[in-house]
């Protein structure tokens, strides 16, 4: 047996968030959204497709955002991407901590941190 792949990475968001996060993962960072099945549709959230990896925006009830867990996205042309952000009002934040890599924090409508 061995691991083949990260299948989807799944982060907590309030009821009621999906059209922030609809913007913000869908618009402002251009992942694919894809339908849920229609039974987990029922629960709310949404599904954004990253190259192989899913992306799940599940809804919790007495949601708190994660400060730590995030998923960390690879991206060309991070600085067009930071600026895009920041033009939408996104606060950008740069880490220079991960030697021979260049990177920043953004948080989503709902707070989750993400490393582009």
């Amino acid at each position: 047996m061995r691991l083949a792949a990260i299948d989807h990475v799944q982060l907590a968001a309030p009821p009621g968030a999906e059209g922030a996060l609809r913007t913000y993962y869908g618009e402002a960072l251009g992942m694919t959204e894809i339908p849920k099945p229609p039974v987990l549709a029922a629960r709310g959230g949404l599904w954004f497709r990253c190259g192989p990896v899913q992306l799940h925006l599940g809804v919790e009830e007495d949601f708190r955002p994660s400060k730590k867990a995030h998923p960390g996205i690879r991206v060309t042309g991070i600085d067009a991407l930071a600026a895009r952000l920041a033009e939408g009002g996104v606060e950008v934040v740069w880490d220079e901590n991960l030697p021979g890599h260049r990177r920043f924090y953004s948080h989503d409508p709902v707070d989750d941190r993400g490393s582009p």
